[in-house]
């Protein structure tokens, strides 16, 4: 399994009034955390939007959040591809604090996503891509 670690460093302006990261930010960083597992594997974005005109809709959300992060925390966005097919792909995440002190895991979560064309109608992954999501050859029965 590929996996990739990003890094941020929380901004006064993701914090509440309690001084916490305000629990929307989390999406945030597990774009941060895509975008970069993507780009780890030779991929960017932008390449993958213009030049195979496939967009990655997001279908589904999900954070489970357990130990707050707080202003000027540097946190590591460990980012994965749990499952893959040519027409979905679901990433896993991991936000901890980078400091080893600081605890346990902040938060863990998962993104599933559609491909679709520049039409915005589902369709399949180009072959060209699929190992970057480790989508597998098709094996009929």
């Amino acid at each position: 399994m590929h996996f990739h670690e990003a890094r941020l460093r929380v901004r006064y302006a993701e914090t509440d009034q309690m001084g916490v990261v305000y629990h929307a930010n989390y999406l945030v960083w597990m774009e941060v955390g895509r975008v970069e597992f993507c780009r780890s594997r030779g991929l960017r974005y932008r390449d993958l939007e213009t030049g195979a005109q496939v967009r990655l809709a997001v279908v589904e959300a999900n954070c489970r959040y357990l130990t707050p992060a707080r202003y000027d925390d540097e946190v590591i966005v460990k980012a994965w591809v749990e499952e893959a097919h040519p027409r979905m792909v679901r990433f896993g995440y991991e936000m901890r604090n980078a400091d080893p002190e600081a605890g346990p895991v902040l938060a863990t979560g998962h993104t599933k996503h559609i491909f679709l064309g520049a039409d915005m109608k589902p369709r399949k992954l180009p072959e060209a891509y699929r190992s970057i999501f480790s989508v597998g050859p098709r094996v009929d029965p």
